[in-house]
């Protein structure tokens, strides 16, 4: 009973998106960000420091890093973390030091180069200098950071690191978590200023990071909706275009006009973003006059979207 309990179809998927979001997020880390010296939050970001000042292993660095902190969050905040935190502290380490081991230290983008820097023995500075192509690994690699971190956001874990600290400032200093975060990530990054004296490099970080942010929330949010509200004198038009033809549901709100005082029913609808156009151009095709409200929801949960048990 209880190994049918563990092989359930939600397990399966949560630890799969787990580790192919750790995956990612190490493919990342190697190919893109290490290289070129950006430390975008976090231990792996201040680990990258330590990569190219000292040249330790940057998956070593950061498992030295998380672990200590897991035990210290655990025991200020509680077992709030799980097995899953436990895997993902050890699987991103484990899929950088496999990536390194296979394909080395080089760039993605610019393999000749880490080649030279190789070969001549460059570390610091010196090395990071002649890269090229910055602003392509930043943009990529704070791609492939928010896929993977979505991923594994979106199987209920964290992935350890400087959030523990965050969550220790949150309790003590009475901080809000977004705040806190932003406070610990902006010190690794600046920590590149102090290191290799370059301030391009806390700016390339910075865009990784927003970048990672925005891909995180479509990730976990998946097919982002619309809602719509509509106000229309051909109403019974329109409710069988939504109902009969996309196959959704919708609300009738009776409502009363300010300017007028005549009474006036407002349809709302929640519809994805096809579904919007679709439906728009089938409104202006019955009645051009009627008045159409369109916001973004930033999350919609029930029927003919994403489960509200997720």
């Amino acid at each position: 009973m209880a190994s049918n309990k563990i092989f359930t179809k939600q397990n399966i998927l949560e630890y799969s998106l787990l580790a192919g979001g750790c995956f990612i997020f190490s493919l990342g880390a190697v190919l893109l960000i290490e290289p070129y010296g950006f430390a975008p939050g976090g231990t792996y970001g201040l680990s990258m420091v330590f990569h190219h000042l000292w040249g330790w292993r940057t998956e070593v660095s950061a498992l030295c890093m998380d672990i200590p902190l897991l035990i210290i969050g655990t025991i200020v905040l509680g077992s709030r973390f799980g097995i899953k935190t436990l895997l993902c502290t050890f699987l991103i380490p484990a899929f950088m030091w496999l990536i390194h081991q296979t394909y080395g230290f080089d760039s993605l983008i610019e393999p000749e180069i880490s080649q030279k820097i190789a070969a001549e023995g460059l570390t610091g500075e010196a090395a990071i200098g002649l890269y090229d192509h910055q602003l392509l690994a930043a943009i990529f690699g704070g791609i492939l950071y928010g896929i993977g971190l979505g991923m594994i956001f979106r199987s209920r874990a964290t992935s350890g690191g400087s959030d523990i600290i965050s969550m220790i400032i949150n309790k003590y200093l009475h901080i809000s978590m977004g705040t806190a975060v932003t406070i610990v990530d902006g010190l690794i990054t600046l920590s590149t200023v102090i290191a290799f004296g370059d301030w391009k490099l806390p700016m390339y970080s910075w865009l990784i990071i927003i970048l990672e942010s925005v891909i995180i929330d479509k990730v976990i949010e998946g097919q982002s909706a619309k809602t719509m509200m509509i106000i229309s004198k051909k109403q019974d038009q329109i409710r069988k275009v939504i109902i009969e033809d996309m196959h959704r549901g919708a609300t009738l709100i009776h409502a009363t006009g300010m300017y007028r005082g005549e009474r006036k029913d407002i349809i709302y609808v929640n519809l994805t973003r096809r579904e919007v156009v679709n439906l728009r151009y089938r409104i202006a095709e019955l009645d051009p006059k009627a008045f159409i409200n369109i916001m973004n929801s930033s999350e919609t949960l029930g029927n003919g979207f994403k489960s509200i048990k997720e």
